[in-house]
């Protein structure tokens, strides 16, 4: 990753900037102090960004107090034995899926922190894989396709929230270094009909 400020002693120059920024100088001149966050302010487009530690930051540091925040806004939602929470926000018309068939699912997933992970949505491209033989994480499987008392499965057309624990998710592990270890997932799910 590229060094976004360059060092020497007292001296930080934001990456793009032609004046080195004096951090004595700046206790006492207020001007020179704005004339180096406007300069800071024009490169920020250009400070390279490394997502996966952004993602990790975001859970590590504000992912409790934005989790408190979201766990209060669940209440709506119905908790399967399991430990998944779901909430249907558009019924779908067309049929359910069954174990074994071929899905086409657009969505959005994000940590607790709010950090967007994946989105088929930005790809413009949905998801298509069969449900309930074990080809994406287990909360996807029981929020689709159901789990035959609790959850009722999802049908062609609907949209449906999950809240996927960790065992559900990727528990321990987490995945591609974007998604930390032990993180509850929240899923916007859409199913769409068949090609």
């Amino acid at each position: 990753m590229q060094s976004t400020f360059s060092t020497n002693k007292s001296v930080l120059r934001p990456a793009g900037c032609s004046k080195p920024f004096n951090a004595g100088a700046a206790r006492k001149s207020k001007p020179q102090l704005t004339k180096h966050l406007r300069c800071q302010a024009d490169q920020t487009d250009r400070i390279p960004v490394n997502r996966r530690a952004v993602l990790l930051a975001t859970a590590a540091l504000g992912g409790s107090v934005v989790a408190a925040a979201e766990a209060a806004n669940f209440d709506n939602y119905t908790t399967a034995p399991s430990g998944l929470k779901w909430l249907d926000t558009q019924e779908g018309s067309g049929p359910a899926p069954a174990k074994g068939a071929n899905i086409r699912c657009h969505y959005t997933g994000k940590l607790t922190s709010g950090a967007v992970f994946d989105s088929s949505y930005e790809r413009r491209k949905p998801l298509t894989f069969k449900i309930g033989v074990r080809q994406v994480i287990a909360g996807w499987d029981e929020g689709i396709l159901g789990d035959g008392k609790d959850v009722p499965p999802m049908k062609e057309g609907g949209k449906r929230k999950l809240v996927i624990p960790p065992e559900l998710g990727y528990g321990k592990r987490g995945a591609g270094g974007v998604i930390p270890p032990d993180a509850t997932l929240l899923f916007d799910v859409e199913l769409l009909g068949k090609r």
